[in-house]
């Protein structure tokens, strides 16, 4: 009985010894906390010039979050990041802009945005309405 309590002792400790720095891992670090990830522009004008969204984030974990790359999915969008790190508990914006000239009818648009805490795809979408046409 006395060597059964003494497995089971070390069987724990071993268990907790496993645990702990696995669990510190997943809550260390800069988190990336957006507001929305997903904008509607709905109809939109082709002559009325490039529209832009901002989408808010929150650096929700424990250190810097670092902003390292925002690419679009082509060349008619194109976003802006922060190039300082965002400190714990304080935020940034991601603005998207889309080109809509010469480009009427739907659009769905990703842009990638890749940091010290994880990859996150933001999507904007419309429609475009051509000069020539109506709603």
């Amino acid at each position: 009985m006395k060597n059964l309590i003494k497995s089971l002792i070390i069987a724990t400790l071993a268990i907790v010894a496993i645990a702990l720095p696995m669990s510190a891992k997943q809550k260390s670090g800069a988190v990336i906390t957006f507001a929305e990830t997903t904008h509607d522009f709905g109809y939109i004008q082709e002559s009325g010039g490039a529209v832009s969204h901002e989408f808010t984030f929150t650096n929700t974990g424990n250190k810097p979050l670092i902003i390292v790359s925002a690419h679009a999915s082509c060349g008619c969008t194109k976003p802006e990041f922060p190039k300082k790190p965002i400190e714990p508990g304080k935020s940034g914006v991601i603005k998207i802009t889309y080109k809509p000239k010469n480009r009427p009818g739907a659009f769905d648009k990703i842009v990638s945005v890749t940091s010290n805490a994880k990859t996150v795809h933001l999507r904007i979408r419309g429609c475009v309405i051509s000069a020539t046409s109506t709603k």
